[in-house]
């Protein structure tokens, strides 16, 4: 009883999603989109950290083939949950509508066909669950972290020449993401400036989400 007492708010809800992944809980996509810094990849180690290996998997965030940016909807299709997974993604096919178009790696004419199609596509598959997060961090916050990623012998193997300039591009993509946010589907935007306090406001959506689904 003692040990239970000094169970943390956040293991709390780790065990709520331990008891939902224990029934027949469906497909299940966790799709983790935000800036550079926001904390998708430790969130992810965070969640699944006492999940049942056999109960989810992970997406993560690479560069794209040619056939994939060619084909791109339907090169995600192999990457869905199976039944009674979860698969979490550490940005998803809805990079293209955001860091995709921000930087310029897609056409006009690939994102436009990828703002039109994709809620048909999400629909087609009936049987998932899409939980879509927005991580949430402001201009000054990004900039502390981006900082520190550049100079700490832990992270700096993180840093690239695209986190350089995302600062310079904050604002475009606030306009992405919020064309996202009105034209497709429902999105949950978490504070993420505090890392440990919205870790804790992300997984609580989740549990909140599968046990009312």
């Amino acid at each position: 009883m003692k040990k239970d007492m000094n169970i943390t708010k956040l293991e709390l809800q780790q065990i709520l999603l331990n008891q939902i992944v224990e029934e027949d809980f469906g497909r299940v996509a966790v799709i983790l989109e935000g800036r550079d810094t926001a904390g998708k990849t430790g969130t992810i180690r965070e969640l699944t950290h006492y999940l049942p290996t056999s109960k989810y998997s992970i997406s993560l965030s690479t560069k794209p083939s040619a056939w994939d940016m060619k084909h791109w909807l339907k090169s995600w299709k192999k990457k869905l949950p199976s039944k009674n997974q979860i698969v979490f993604y550490d940005r998803s096919w809805y990079s293209r509508a955001m860091v995709q178009k921000l930087n310029g790696w897609c056409t006009d004419k690939q994102y436009n066909k990828f703002m039109n199609e994709v809620c048909k596509w999400e629909n087609k598959q009936k049987d998932i669950t899409f939980i879509k997060l927005w991580l949430s961090i402001s201009e000054e916050e990004q900039a502390i972290r981006i900082g520190n990623r550049q100079v700490s012998p832990l992270t700096k193997w993180k840093f690239s020449p695209n986190d350089a300039i995302a600062l310079s591009k904050y604002d475009q993509m606030t306009i992405l993401k919020e064309r996202v946010f009105t034209t497709l589907g429902e999105w949950h935007s978490i504070d993420y400036n505090n890392k440990k306090a919205g870790r804790l406001a992300l997984i609580t959506k989740i549990v909140e989400i599968l046990q009312g689904q």
